[in-house]
């Protein structure tokens, strides 16, 4: 308990000097828009091969298990974007990215400390802290909700391509479904979720990384921890902005 609390406080430090007006509007600027190229644009890829095989997944487990006469086909589609709207295209996504993207950030941070960069850009009068982690973070939430819309999209494309393949469910029901009691303030839901999810992505990923003592093999463990870490903020995250956002 008491361990946890002294990285809270350290974490609380460290964002104090982090989030800060840069001294050199040029130089943030160059990082922010490497940072968003390397975190958000190269992980469209991934994005998008997973939303497609999971959004086909979906539909196909769904209309596997409405076996009931009872029970009208359109459900399959209705059920299928509610999931990827609601829980999927935001949470369970940025769970992968924590994986990706967190690693990453945390093994670059790390690495750079125990080669010494950090402290020879501390003796220079630079804040290593605000150059290192602030891009990160701007640079991550300019562009989570890019990824959300492109989970968004083809998680859905690839449950109407499902619906082509039979097992109970037609193209037209599937589509029916997916525009019966449409809810925008599910997609405005899932960007404001992403938008937090990318900031403890991106702040505790650094956090790990920048408080890395020792050599390289810390730098791993830093890495596996700030995974771990991120995961778990992610999912607490979740429960408390469900509650606050969808229930009344």
């Amino acid at each position: 308990m008491i361990k946890a609390l002294h990285q809270l406080g350290d974490y609380l430090i460290l964002m104090k000097k982090a989030i800060a007006i840069p001294t050199r509007w040029s130089m943030f600027f160059k990082q922010l828009i490497r940072e968003i190229c390397k975190l958000g644009v190269d992980s469209i890829w991934i994005v998008v091969i997973i939303s497609i095989f999971i959004g086909t997944v979906i539909a196909l487990q769904i209309s596997l298990n409405i076996s009931s006469p009872l029970i009208p086909k359109f459900t399959i589609g209705y059920t299928t974007r509610e999931i990827i709207l609601l829980e999927f295209s935001s949470s369970i996504m940025c769970l992968i990215l924590a994986g990706k993207v967190g690693s990453n950030i945390a093994s670059e941070i790390g690495t750079m400390r125990v080669t010494e960069q950090i402290d020879a850009m501390e003796m220079m009068g630079v804040n290593s802290a605000n150059f290192l982690i602030m891009p990160k973070i701007v640079g991550l939430m300019l562009f989570i909700p890019v990824l959300v819309i492109f989970s968004m999209t083809t998680g859905i494309a690839g449950g109407i391509g499902a619906s082509y393949l039979g097992n109970g469910m037609t193209p037209a029901s599937f589509e029916f479904g997916l525009q019966y009691y449409f809810n925008s303030y599910y997609i405005t839901y899932s960007i404001i979720k992403s938008l937090v999810y990318a900031f403890i992505i991106a702040s505790v990923s650094s956090y790990f990384g920048y408080t890395v003592k020792g050599g390289s093999l810390m730098v791993g463990k830093a890495s596996t921890n700030s995974v771990v870490m991120n995961s778990i903020m992610i999912l607490l995250s979740d429960v408390l902005l469900t509650h606050i956002m969808l229930t009344k």
